[in-house]
């Protein structure tokens, strides 16, 4: 909300700088996005009056003109703009000066022609184009001929009138006003706001039931009135209220639309005006039908919901409540009947429309937030007043009245005990009640406290609590004593969940991934990818992009965006993991997902650094499985880690791809990403894995012990044996710890073949076993016997044979 200075001076005797003030509205009530003023950083510019103009002889479309500037010779300018004419006043930069951007002003030739400055458009002295009215957008400014020559230019066009930018939050929507402003700073200030409530000028002989009927759904729009104004004639508003429009952020239109925007900005009620002649019939408020559309004031199409509500007429929309008005009974030059529309409609459907047509308009964002309902009828009263001022006409007497709302002031009691108990003051309830006063709250003594009645502009305000933070902004933060905060100190500590949470961010850093936060919001494609489970998807009811617009059910389509991400930087070594949530919905009926924690990991390229002493060889699955497996063992899991061979995910490699699971606990995989799931997201060869993280929480795990080391010698054992091809590692591994004693601390495998001298269908593997005992000297026969005992059981079980 752009907030003039000068218009808050009509009401409040304001005797400080604007950077103070907007400074005490910050430390107050809202915050304050800036304090500006136009004409910082400008340089002599000057009104001008051009005595004579005629054609560039080497162009078609530039002019000279002799220009008036207050100085004791006219100065020659060439001036391009298709709206020149002599004998207008104009916007001059002299020699010199400084416009817009910071751009200096010189002394210059154009084809061949000196040209002394520059007669100069709004947008070329730094106002925006979104301002700028229809009228000068393709040309220079022209002033009224009342305006002094050689005068600067800042006091005319309101370049001198400082700016304050609030920034108002959703709660204080009675500040998105100029008259919510004046009430903050007469508290603030303690003063009194002179404000008049408006009589409107109405001609007995014209009845505003004859003109026209209005019809409205009182849960749709609580207040709706309507005026009519007859005779008028549509044109230009005068230089003040236009200055007052664009220093706004608003741009000026015409009289009778600039009149309702004018209104907006000071009682923060949105107005709209209807060409009375374009309407059919008379006025409903109701929802829209299906199938119906409208044209919208910026000439958009829009396909109307069933949850819009609509201004109409007999025959179809006229107007989106709220939002924007129809195209089709905007106000024009032909216009001589307007229909003045006040109202309070639903805030939620109004917020909901505004998204949905993605059409936030200033009307809409108030509207939002809320509508004070004491000023409905004298907002329209003195538009209707300002429409015959500025553009003559006659006002209907009467107001048609399809929905009226006064809701009664809550009354809330508080006491002075209680206020200082929570803001830590001393006040007494004198000086209590005083600030209520200042707030143009009704209070009257009640037992040993207050009751508070408050205003309808203050919509905000419902508990005491409410009214504890109303006393502290008044009397002022800055005075509020302070103390430390008292009570039992306790130690903090992470819970269950946590600690393996921050457990496994440890060990996957340790093991050389790098951990990466990805969004949470992505394609529904995407979303499918790499399900551990059957879900359905999460919409967003109102996604910003189409790329965030479901919520994510795994965590690998996040890291194979962050790998191509590093791809096209030429990184092509790339280890990530990432810890998070996804989100799963067991049918499209249930409301709310549930959320999972998941952890998952990818690696591409190579995973060790390239040196001169170490061979470097590409990721393989092997190597994912051996960090999946080393990350399980290090959180101290109970149960033994099974690896089953899947084709279950169609986006990883049917033949390289594991289930994991943990004493029969489906956790997760591990594998190769499907070459064109790689394709797609164009990147190389890639290995990942994701595990539910919350079923390895929920896991029962081993404690760390402290484990000894033996004293005593180990005795090794090497095994080589020729097996089918398609007996497993895991079968044999467990063959051997079944048999192989209380001795056996060890066995890894290193050798496998399946070449010459082996037979077909055959493979060659090679163990060494380590036995150790903690407690005496190991005996070689103990040894012995335990290690037949294992030859034994791999002939018989697996049919193994040894070499």
């Amino acid at each position: 909300m752009k907030v003039s200075y000068k218009w808050l001076k009509q009401y409040l005797d304001l005797n400080m700088p604007a950077k103070d003030l907007g400074e005490k509205i910050e430390r107050t009530a809202v915050e304050v996005d800036s304090v500006d003023v136009a004409q910082t950083g400008l340089k002599k510019l000057v009104i001008g009056h051009i005595l004579s103009m005629k054609d560039h002889p080497e162009s078609d479309h530039l002019h000279i003109c002799e220009v008036d500037v207050g100085e004791d010779q006219p100065l020659q300018i060439v001036c391009g703009a298709p709206n020149v004419a002599a004998d207008q006043k104009v916007i001059v930069a002299l020699p010199g000066s400084r416009i817009g951007g910071n751009v200096k002003i010189k002394r210059s030739k154009m084809r061949g022609v000196e040209s002394e400055g520059m007669i100069c458009a709004l947008d070329e002295i730094g106002f925006s184009k979104d301002v700028v009215p229809k009228e000068w957008a393709d040309g220079i400014y022209v002033f009224d001929d009342s305006v002094p020559v050689g005068e600067p230019v800042y006091h005319y066009l309101g370049m001198d009138d400082p700016i304050i930018d609030l920034d108002v939050t959703p709660n204080r929507g009675d500040m998105l006003s100029i008259l919510g402003t004046v009430h903050e700073l007469a508290a603030i200030y303690d003063q009194h706001a002179d404000i008049k409530t408006p009589v409107a000028n109405e001609d007995s002989q014209i009845d505003v039931n004859q003109e026209i009927s209005a019809t409205a759904d009182s849960s749709l729009a609580k207040t709706y009135k309507l005026r009519v104004i007859k005779g008028v004639k549509v044109a230009p508003s005068p230089s003040w209220l236009q200055i007052t429009l664009w220093n706004a952020g608003v741009r000026p239109i015409n009289n009778v639309v600039d009149v309702t925007n004018y209104i907006l900005l000071k009682y923060g009620q949105p107005l709209h005006s209807f060409d009375q002649d374009k309407i059919d019939g008379n006025i409903q408020v109701r929802l829209a039908q299906q199938g119906e559309k409208i044209t919208t004031l910026d000439e958009e199409d829009h396909e109307l919901s069933t949850n819009d509500i609509v201004i109409a007429d007999n025959d179809h929309p006229i107007a989106i409540a709220g939002v924007m008005g129809g195209f089709n009974t905007q106000i024009d030059d032909q216009t001589t009947s307007v229909v003045l529309e006040s109202a309070i409609f639903d805030s939620i459907r109004i917020r909901k429309t505004a998204q949905r047509h993605v059409l936030h308009s200033e009307a809409s964002q108030r509207f939002e937030r809320g509508i004070n309902p004491d000023t409905v009828e004298a907002a329209i009263d003195e538009a209707a007043n300002m429409i015959q001022t500025l553009a003559g006409g006659k006002i209907a007497t009467g107001i048609v009245t399809a929905a009226d709302y006064h809701p009664e002031s809550p009354t809330i009691f508080m006491t002075a005990e209680r206020t200082n108990h929570v803001l830590g003051t001393k006040l007494t309830l004198t000086e209590i009640k005083k600030i209520f006063d200042r707030l143009g709250f009704t209070s009257e003594d009640h037992e040993d406290g207050l009751n508070v009645t408050i205003p309808a502009r203050r919509w905000d305000i419902h508990i005491d609590a409410d009214l504890f933070e109303e006393v502290a902004r008044i009397y002022g933060y800055d005075k509020l004593p302070a103390t430390l905060p008292t009570g039992r100190q306790t130690i903090g500590v992470l819970t269950q969940p946590q600690k393996v949470q921050r457990a496994s961010r440890q060990i996957l850093e340790g093991l050389g991934l790098t951990q990466a936060i990805s969004y949470s919001l992505t394609t529904e494609s995407k979303a499918k990818m790499f399900l551990m489970r059957q879900s359905e998807v999460t919409k967003l009811l109102s996604p910003m992009t189409q790329d965030h617009a479901v919520l994510r059910m795994n965590l690998l389509s996040g890291l194979l965006d962050d790998v191509a991400y590093n791809h096209a930087h030429k990184v092509n070594d790339v280890a990530l993991y990432e810890s998070g949530r996804v989100f799963y919905k067991d049918n499209i009926d249930q409301v709310r997902p549930e959320e999972v924690e998941h952890i998952a990991g990818v690696i591409t390229g190579n995973f060790d650094n390239p040196a001169w002493n170490n061979h470097i060889n590409p990721v393989d699955f092997y190597q994912m499985k051996g960090i999946v497996n080393q990350f399980l063992i290090n959180l101290g899991i109970n149960g033994d880690i099974e690896y089953t061979a899947t084709d279950q995910y169609s986006d990883m490699h049917p033949g390289r791809t594991a289930n994991i699971s943990i004493h029969g606990h489906y956790v997760g995989f591990v594998g190769q990403v499907h070459p064109k799931v790689t394709k797609q997201f164009k990147i190389k060869e890639t290995y990942a894995f994701e595990l539910n993280l919350q079923e390895l929480i929920d896991l029962p795990k081993n404690d760390d012990q402290y484990q000894p080391i033996s004293k005593y010698p180990s005795i090794k054992r090497d095994i080589s044996i020729v097996v089918d091809r398609q007996i497993t590692n895991d079968q044999i591994l467990t063959v051997m710890k079944k048999r192989g004693g209380a001795y056996l601390s060890d066995i890894q495998l290193f050798d496998v073949y399946d070449g010459k001298n082996v037979p077909d269908g055959k493979k060659s593997m090679a163990y060494s076993l380590t036995y150790v005992n903690p407690r005496d000297t190991l005996k070689d026969e103990v040894v012995t016997t335990a290690f037949e005992k294992i030859k034994k059981r791999l002939t018989d079980d697996l049919k193994a044979e040894i070499r």
